[in-house]
């Protein structure tokens, strides 16, 4: 079959969930045995959000070549379990840098370089990338921002093109807010008329409404609604607040999201889609009685966006085995002696969360030595492995003033130190170790056993690493270096001796864990975390 181009937009307001929306919709076509992804256009003109504060944007997720990208490509791996790519994320500086890049070649013959025909067309010639590789059914297409952004305008001018040019093989998705009025105690479908009439402005006429709401919408709004935006009744679908982004996608089955886009594609719609193993986790979710308290430790915890994959692998962990996850967030700028007892003596298990910068990183070495001293299961990521060296060199080896080289230039025993390929890098943004590396773990290490492998492969995002001077030390006095890439001896995993699950990794676990395949490492700490 031709490749189907699905483009969902949003109205009236930001961060409705445009990036969940779009995962459920590849769910279900996944589970009628479509091959579905997924993409992201952002409209900041960043080349990526790999140099963008975690309070400007989350989290920023890196995918399994190396770019680093939008948080909702993690929503789109964790629903579908597909692998993204650079191809999937594209940002306007992106588009400008190479369009710019072909004008100095002069690929454009001495023309006037224009936002049309030669931004909206490299636009376009993203948008199609994927396609033509001829391996998808479905291409979702998730266009960032609101529609009547400045910024976003390229985009739908590219996007209606398309649709001219392609017909019933391009869909539009439009996602829009319905406000409650809770002082007259009435919903407001005007912002959603008002939303729909500046798409069409721009010659966009969406196929399908999403209403995202607080309040349950009455038919007769519903058909109000569909009137005076030029949509049939029944492709007018609201999405009510759920206790769990999981339930959308049945919410949207039940409604026929998934039945309206391939009846409006001409394709079949032949019984129903299979989702099996999806119910299956929503049941242990629902079932789970007990919990289980997991501490995070880092500086972003006001925004929770900036570990949100970590979030979400734990409570994947946490359900398939039988438990609610109950996670509090620990500022690490705040942790001190005096309080460090207090906050964390009642947790199961802790992460000690990724990160860069000096700020906040004592608080995490006063956790590191109360949790390692009261047998707490720990998991450090990144930076919270690079912690765990640290608080165990300066208060186990005694080697004061031990620091990392991030931190301290001078300090006396840099146990952490910079990749010697990053030293006379300049350029930040994109110069990272990134993207999935290979890892042999010591065979009978809690990590191996977790892994139930010696061999894994696993994403990276960072310049520094354990100085291997100092490894000889460090493993005799019980922390363990029992994971190294086998290219370059790297350091990727240290667990400490005699203590029930006390783990570092230098690599994101978190950016593999999905619904349907929780991450074994998680699943292996939230067991520990039971078991205390």
């Amino acid at each position: 079959m031709e490749t189907k181009y699905l483009f969902v937009t949003g109205g009236v307001v930001s961060s409705l969930g445009k990036g969940i929306i779009s995962s459920s919709l590849a769910l279900l076509l996944q589970a009628r045995g479509y091959r579905v992804t997924i993409q992201k256009f952002d409209p900041y003109i960043n080349i990526d959000p790999g140099t963008l504060n975690p309070y400007e944007h989350g989290e920023c997720y890196v995918t399994v070549d190396g770019h680093e990208c939008d948080l909702d490509l993690g929503h789109y791996e964790r629903f579908t379990g597909i692998h993204t790519t650079k191809a999937n994320n594209i940002t306007t500086g992106r588009i400008y840098q190479n369009v710019i890049e072909r004008e100095r070649r002069g690929d454009y013959l001495g023309k006037t370089v224009q936002i049309i025909p030669h931004v909206t067309d490299e636009i376009k010639r993203c948008v199609k990338i994927l396609g033509d590789t001829g391996d998808y059914d479905f291409i979702i297409t998730e266009i960032g921002g609101t529609v009547g952004d400045i910024e976003s305008t390229p985009y739908l001018e590219a996007v209606r093109q398309l649709k001219w040019e392609m017909g019933r093989n391009v869909e539009f998705i439009h996602l829009t807010y319905v406000p409650y009025l809770k002082a007259a105690k009435e919903l407001k479908t005007k912002p959603t008329q008002h939303s729909v009439k500046m798409l069409q402005q721009v010659g966009i006429q969406p196929d399908i409404l999403v209403l995202r709401t607080e309040v349950e919408l009455r038919e007769s709004m519903l058909h109000k609604v569909a009137q005076f935006c030029n949509v049939t009744e029944q492709a007018v679908i609201q999405s009510l607040d759920a206790p769990s982004i999981y339930e959308v996608p049945l919410m949207m089955h039940a409604q026929g999201l998934d039945r309206i886009v391939l009846e409006k594609a001409g394709l079949p719609v032949e019984g129903e889609p299979d989702m099996q193993a999806w119910m299956h986790f929503l049941s242990k979710v629902e079932g789970a009685t007990e919990k289980v308290r997991i501490g995070l430790v880092g500086k972003y915890v006001e925004l929770q966006d900036a570990y949100k994959s970590i979030s979400e692998s734990l409570s994947h962990a946490a359900a398939y085995n039988d438990r609610k996850l109950e996670l509090v967030y620990i500022h690490s700028e705040k942790l001190d002696e005096s309080n460090v007892e207090e906050k964390l003596k009642d947790m199961d298990g802790v992460i000690i969360a990724p990160g860069f910068g000096q700020r906040g990183i004592e608080g995490k070495f006063v956790a590191l030595k109360w949790l390692r001293e009261h047998d707490v299961p720990t998991l450090g990521i990144c930076l919270g492995m690079q912690c765990m060296v640290i608080e165990y060199a300066r208060n186990v080896l005694g080697l004061a003033g031990a620091n990392s080289a991030e931190m301290d230039a001078n300090a006396p025993h840099k146990v952490i130190d910079m990749m010697e390929e990053q030293k006379n890098i300049s350029n930040m943004g994109g110069t990272m170790r990134l993207g999935a590396y290979d890892c042999q773990l010591r065979p009978g290490s809690k990590t191996a056993q977790a892994y139930g492998s010696t061999s894994v492969r696993e994403r990276h995002r960072h310049r520094y690493e354990l100085n291997a001077a100092y490894e000889q030390q460090l493993e005799e006095a019980g922390l363990k270096c029992v994971g190294k890439n086998p290219d370059t001896q790297l350091v990727e995993v240290v667990e400490a001796d005699g203590l029930r699950w006390f783990v570092g990794t230098q690599y994101h676990p978190e950016y593999q864990s999905t619904v349907l395949r929780p991450h074994p490492l998680f699943e292996a700490f939230i067991k520990a975390a039971i078991t205390k």
